[in-house]
């Protein structure tokens, strides 16, 4: 799939915290991550850019405000990163998701869509004691965007897959002191990967 993003149309990103960065305290809207950096990385060829993360969410959280957050902007493209909320509440709060209900709420998601869609990965980067056990919860919800994204013919950003792979050289804390939420480099290797994904394929 060839993506030509239209100055005249919208793209807008949904997810969490991830993906939030702040963005309701820029005057712009954007934030401080990955969606400001691919905003920037866009200069003329921009579109309107809606940033639509919300900290804290998980993927029914995000289809209960989908209507008012996503649909009336009437996005030409949306992009999705949702699910390490789904895994990382069964650790801290002992509220878990089951891959399951992940799915449904994800469907609810892209069943109203009218067009191209981005998948990105949940992704986890291992930094602290217990975190690789996550991945007994993590790895079903990522089975499950890859499986989404094919069934919808949804273009899919790996990110977990790649910013594992740059961990082991770079060090799983340099894109993620937590594991979970990037720093600078982190949401820069964001940015590259969705753009190099999205509009460079």
């Amino acid at each position: 799939m060839t993506i030509v993003l239209d100055p005249r149309r919208t793209v807008v990103f949904a997810g969490d915290s991830v993906t939030d960065c702040g963005r309701r305290d820029d005057p712009a809207g954007l934030g401080d991550g990955y969606v400001r950096m691919i905003s920037d990385d866009l200069g003329d060829r921009r579109p309107r850019i809606v940033n639509a993360g919300i900290s804290g969410n998980r993927a029914a959280d995000l289809a209960a405000r989908w209507s008012a957050d996503v649909l009336s902007h009437e996005p030409a493209l949306v992009s999705i990163l949702i699910g390490i909320n789904d895994t990382w509440r069964r650790y801290d709060e002992n509220d878990p998701t089951s891959a399951a209900d992940f799915e449904t709420s994800y469907r609810a998601l892209l069943d109203p869509l009218n067009c191209p869609v981005v998948l990105m990965e949940p992704f986890l980067l291992p930094v602290k004691d217990g975190q690789q056990d996550w991945r007994e919860d993590l790895d079903p919800k990522l089975e499950v965007v890859r499986k989404l994204a094919v069934e919808y013919g949804a273009i899919l950003v790996p990110t977990d897959v790649e910013l594992n792979r740059q961990a082991t050289t770079a060090g799983p804390a340099t894109l993620a002191d937590d594991g979970v939420h990037p720093t600078a480099a982190g949401h820069r290797a964001l940015a590259d990967l969705w753009r190099r994904h999205v509009l460079d394929a």
